[in-house]
């Protein structure tokens, strides 16, 4: 195969890239070649295997199928620079850091000469803040195969069975949603009807079931606002439960709604339930609130609650 040759069918790539179908006729004149020529160059394509496909008729044409081998990714200056630092920033992200560090590895190896000082220049001089700041504990690590799972019986709309934190379970996927560092499974139980919401890094998922649902719509059908919800009161490691002397919408006013959940007791008194990766963690932020309360659970708490109160009278 000859460099013009090559260069042509990289050409053909980028065009079948950039909208679904063309004509032939359109692929000659853009490629300054013959339509036998095109011709010649999809079956080339093909041996490589590139699934072009082509229709018959007044309206017919060339377009690249699903499947095969993934094209070259033909990036212009700016789509370049912007996918570099995408990655960049990617490498932070638990489940799919290492991937993207492969990812940049390969896209800087092979970036032009004259992008190289773009990309290094906006690499020495954009920071990124800790975002792990809420918390003393680790970012959970979350196997990217477990993601690619969970994405696909979402995508195929099927069952998924899973394994999670030692519980065998089977439920309808519906969304699949990053927080916080965390990811989380937004599912549905087929047998009961329930929505409930699973840390990713606690799934261990098992064989596919192959087996399709018919959808259910979930209530209000916001899933972000549902995720927040459920994490707040059970998709955290430890939680606590305190009686708060203040209303329960003066204490909704002084909280972030994923941390927790707020019920009524009486006009002046309300029940606070609320979750961290640790009990230390609880013990320093409850403090924030501004109000009095009083523990009800666990009984660990108390002991962390009186150290933080010498420690700050000490000082």
């Amino acid at each position: 195969m000859t460099a013009d040759t090559s260069a042509r069918l990289l050409a053909l790539l980028a065009l079948f890239q950039s909208r679904p179908s063309w004509s032939g006729t359109e692929l000659a004149d853009r490629l300054g070649v013959t339509t036998r020529t095109v011709r010649n160059d999809v079956e080339r394509l093909r041996t490589l295997d590139y699934p072009v496909e082509a229709t018959r008729g007044a309206t017919g044409g060339y377009r690249l199928g699903a499947g095969g081998k993934l094209p070259p990714l033909l990036l212009d200056d700016e789509e370049a620079v912007a996918v570099a630092i995408g990655l960049r920033a990617g490498r932070g992200i638990a489940g799919i850091g290492t991937a993207s560090a492969r990812a940049l590895a390969k896209l800087e190896q092979v970036l032009p000469t004259r992008l190289r000082p773009t990309v290094e220049a906006l690499a020495s001089v954009v920071e990124h803040a800790p975002e792990n700041t809420d918390t003393d504990a680790p970012d959970p690590e979350v196997d990217p195969a477990v993601l690619r799972t969970i994405a696909t019986a979402i995508h195929d709309v099927e069952w998924f069975r899973f394994d999670y934190r030692d519980t065998a379970l089977l439920v309808e996927p519906y969304r699949l949603l990053a927080w916080k560092r965390r990811w989380y499974l937004v599912a549905r139980d087929p047998s009961s009807g329930e929505w409930d919401v699973y840390r990713a890094d606690w799934i261990t998922p098992r064989t596919r079931t192959h087996r399709r649902f018919a959808p259910t719509a979930l209530p209000d059908e916001d899933y972000t606002s549902f995720t927040m919800h459920r994490v707040a009161s059970s998709g955290w490691r430890v939680h606590a439960r305190l009686r708060v002397d203040a209303p329960a919408q003066a204490v909704l006013d002084r909280i972030h709604p994923a941390v927790g959940v707020v019920e009524t007791v009486t006009d002046t008194t309300s029940v606070l339930v609320t979750g961290a990766d640790s009990l230390d963690t609880i013990a320093a932020y409850i403090g924030m609130l501004g109000m009095d309360f009083t523990v009800e659970s666990p009984s660990e708490l108390r002991p962390l609650l009186r150290t933080l109160a010498e420690r700050y009278a000490r000082a």
